[in-house]
């Protein structure tokens, strides 16, 4: 075992906590958003008052160009998909196809429910009608951000998309030319050069004259991952919009028992430590053999790493570590009250065990579903909630572009028979006026 180990390691063997305390004990990035909000609302505030002039100083602040085009050119999308590497083409043509195989069956039908007969209430799918979708542009180029946001959107039926990418000063203001042929590959016209708060903010509230005359009028709901800023933005624009989730860094929890293979581990929690410096990497496992034979794994394995030392600094902070547990039942308290945005489950009987998460974004099951499968090609979404967030929501998908609307139709004879419970409990409330919007109809 290395002398100085990558992983901290907290042990809750034998020892019984309540669920808070349980909570309180386990490794976690320190997400602070709302001194990140005090940072981006002038930019925000701005962006709303001044539109597009705003959004260009501020990135000629944070990104260091100044974007000519906010709105990108027809020509460009077109131009970066003909120059687009054929390997990374087919490659985005296969993630596609295999999200759109998952998401064509996550399309909810109307369903007509006849409550009573003469009473029958509908639930409608109607698809959000203009969606705006936000894809990083920092440590790493995301084309695979772009298939994750887009192909739900438009299984959903979502008529306008727009799309938002950070302006790269290498590349003459416009957003990554992969970014940009991914958007012209699924069929994005709609692309912006803006990123960070003023992106997030140039989406809610839209903007006259971005380019050539041209008026963005603002989305009804914002989706997509982000940095600290990102999220402090879509915070301060919610209300105006809806908004997916106000995203963290990103987090992998793998639960293992002694079966589990040291090398698959190591690497799983590096590919999450190669993202950010915040990246969260936790071992849940009942065994310190494998904790030590991933602990010598990692030193063999970080240091030929590309970035190895944004990894070392991810795998060394107090948002990772090992969680010694006394066994799998233990393991599963374990990862659901941390409530990982990707959760491996490497342990016997894997698929048994998987069945008993309730709290997760994602769950891969086994030692042949790594995260990474499902970042680019298992056909789930990466789009995922962190921070515990698990508890209450899910990740991106269909559904995230729908919404339910009740269509209620009674006759004479049903609402007849509804009266004497719906003029009860409007009295009940001190809402007589209420009753008496029932009553008429049989009073006159």
């Amino acid at each position: 075992m290395p002398e100085t180990p990558f992983l901290s390691v907290t042990d809750l063997r034998a020892r019984r906590l309540s669920a808070a305390e349980l909570t309180a004990s386990l490794p976690r990035a320190v997400l602070d958003v709302e001194s990140a909000v005090a940072a981006v609302g002038p930019v925000v505030e701005d962006v709303a008052a001044r539109g597009a002039e705003a959004v260009r100083d501020a990135s000629e602040r944070f990104d260091g160009v100044r974007p000519e085009h906010l709105q990108v050119p027809r020509a460009e999308l077109r131009q970066a998909l003909a120059e687009l590497d054929p390997e990374i083409r087919a490659a985005l043509e296969d993630s596609i196809a295999r999200v759109r195989a998952v998401d064509a069956a996550q399309t909810r039908p109307e369903q007509r429910v006849e409550v009573v007969p003469g009473g029958t209430v509908i639930q409608r799918w109607v698809p959000v009608r203009r969606v705006g979708l936000y894809v990083p542009g920092g440590r790493a180029v995301l084309p695979s951000s772009v298939v994750m946001n887009v192909v739900p959107a438009q299984i959903a039926g979502v008529e306008q998309i727009v799309l938002a990418s950070p302006p790269q000063k290498e590349f003459g203001g416009l957003p990554h030319p992969t970014i940009l042929a991914a958007c012209e590959l699924l069929g994005v016209t709609e692309v912006l050069a803006a990123g960070g708060a003023q992106g997030i903010a140039l989406l809610a509230h839209g903007a006259e004259d971005i380019g050539g005359g041209v008026d963005l009028p603002g989305v009804d709901l914002i989706t997509g991952p982000g940095n600290v800023y990102v999220a402090a933005a879509k915070r301060l624009v919610r209300g105006k919009v809806g908004i997916d989730a106000e995203a963290g860094p990103t987090e992998i929890a793998i639960l293992a028992d002694a079966g589990a293979d040291p090398a698959y581990v190591a690497a799983d929690l590096i590919s999450q430590a190669e993202h950010d410096p915040l990246a969260a990497s936790v071992l849940v496992t009942d065994s310190e053999e494998l904790a030590r034979a991933v602990e010598v794994e990692l030193a063999a394995q970080v240091p030929a790493a590309l970035h190895h030392e944004r990894i070392d600094e991810a795998l060394r902070g107090e948002q990772s570590g090992v969680v010694l547990v006394d066994g799998i039942d233990q393991g599963l308290e374990v990862v659901d009250a941390y409530g990982a945005e990707h959760l491996e489950i490497q342990t016997a009987d894997a698929a048994a065990v998987a069945a008993r998460v309730t709290n997760a974004g994602a769950v891969f099951v086994g030692p042949h579903s790594p995260v990474s499968l499902g970042d680019y090609a298992a056909g789930s979404n990466h789009v995922l909630p962190t921070g515990g967030t698990s508890r209450f929501t899910g990740g991106l998908g269909v559904q995230t572009f729908l919404r339910g609307i009740h269509v209620v139709q009674y006759d004479r004879e049903a609402l007849e028979g509804a009266r004497p419970a719906a003029t009860a409990l409007a009295r009940a409330e001190g809402l007589p006026a209420h009753g008496t919007a029932i009553d008429i109809r049989f009073t006159r």
